[in-house]
């Protein structure tokens, strides 16, 4: 045991192919997005700017981890993301600025958006940030093909279980053989062995169901049980609050990825209260929106016409 979109158009398939995905959603994205290509092809992951940087093991996701905690923060992915389709708006500051307040802030690592059509995101400000900061940085996209792993540099990829089907375990050695780390999304227990099965050692439970399109943290709570003691289980989607991390780290979440509650308001103090959650005053940390417990923007549902990402 453990101890502790609106999108375009959206249709069901059971194809894994050009703009299609398993069981599950298409999502239309650009550059980077469902079925993109890149001329030339060359392999990318920790190498680049990166392999020249004197803080390299920082780029080790699980090392971050450790680090997070041995300081007494809880481990926290914040997320860079400038609009979705269930926030209102975007967020129009310099993504370098937002990712250097996190890491003042306390987050040990970032997730970058580089789908552009949705979520504001691109592949430049991925270089950009990466190129910033000094803790391991998730590239957030819908990759279901190989190729767009060579869309650009990263320390960690996302892989959703739900939408790359069979094609996972090949998809996780392909990411590796690049160079990544992988971080590997699922949303109930049947993906969760899925997953184990494919080899992943860091797994998200993404508490946002893409068929009901709602959030629920029972869902991690359900799959965590289940968890080999050997992975690193992230809890993701609608978590807001302090209260909300402590319920994920008591259910066994050994981090947390927080994206809509730390964009809605002061980036670096909802990111601190959200890392110092185990302290007494974490409840009562002031962000730009009211208190971190005020923020609930990632339990906003829309209607079935729509689709709610599991960002």
């Amino acid at each position: 045991g453990r101890c502790r979109c609106r999108v375009s158009r959206v249709w069901w398939s059971r194809r894994v192919r050009a703009g299609v995905v398993q069981s599950g959603l298409l999502y239309w994205g650009g550059c980077g997005g469902v079925g993109a290509r890149v001329d030339g092809g060359a392999a990318v992951g920790r190498g680049g700017a990166w392999a020249d940087r004197s803080g390299v093991v920082a780029g080790e996701l699980g090392a971050a981890f450790d680090r997070a905690t041995a300081a007494g923060r809880v481990p926290v992915i914040a997320e860079i993301k400038p609009t979705s389709p269930t926030t209102d708006g975007t967020r129009e500051d310099d993504p370098v600025e937002l990712a250097e307040s996190m890491v003042a802030g306390g987050a040990t690592a970032l997730s970058v958006l580089t789908e552009p059509d949705h979520f504001g995101g691109s592949v430049e400000t991925l270089r950009r940030v990466r190129a910033a900061v000094d803790v391991p940085v998730l590239r957030k996209d819908f990759l279901v093909d190989e190729a767009q792993l060579d869309a650009a540099e990263s320390d960690v990829v996302l892989l959703i279980a739900r939408f790359v089907g069979d094609d996972l375990r090949s998809l996780l050695a392909a990411a590796r053989d690049r160079g990544f780390q992988v971080l590997v999304e699922v949303h109930d227990r049947e993906e969760l062995t899925t997953a184990v099965e494919a080899g992943a050692t860091y797994i998200g439970v993404n508490n946002r169901d893409l068929a009901r399109l709602v959030v629920d943290l029972e869902t991690f709570e359900s799959v965590a049980p289940a968890a080999p003691d050997d992975v690193t289980l992230i809890a993701e989607s609608g978590i807001s609050t302090p209260a909300d991390v402590r319920r994920m780290r008591e259910a066994g979440a050994d981090a947390l990825l927080v994206g809509s509650a730390i964009m809605a308001g002061d980036v670096e103090s909802t990111t601190r209260a959200l890392t110092r959650a185990d302290d007494a005053d974490a409840d009562n940390a002031v962000t730009d929106g009211g208190t971190a417990s005020d923020t609930v923007t990632d339990h906003e549902e829309t209607d079935t016409h729509d689709v709610t990402t599991h960002t």
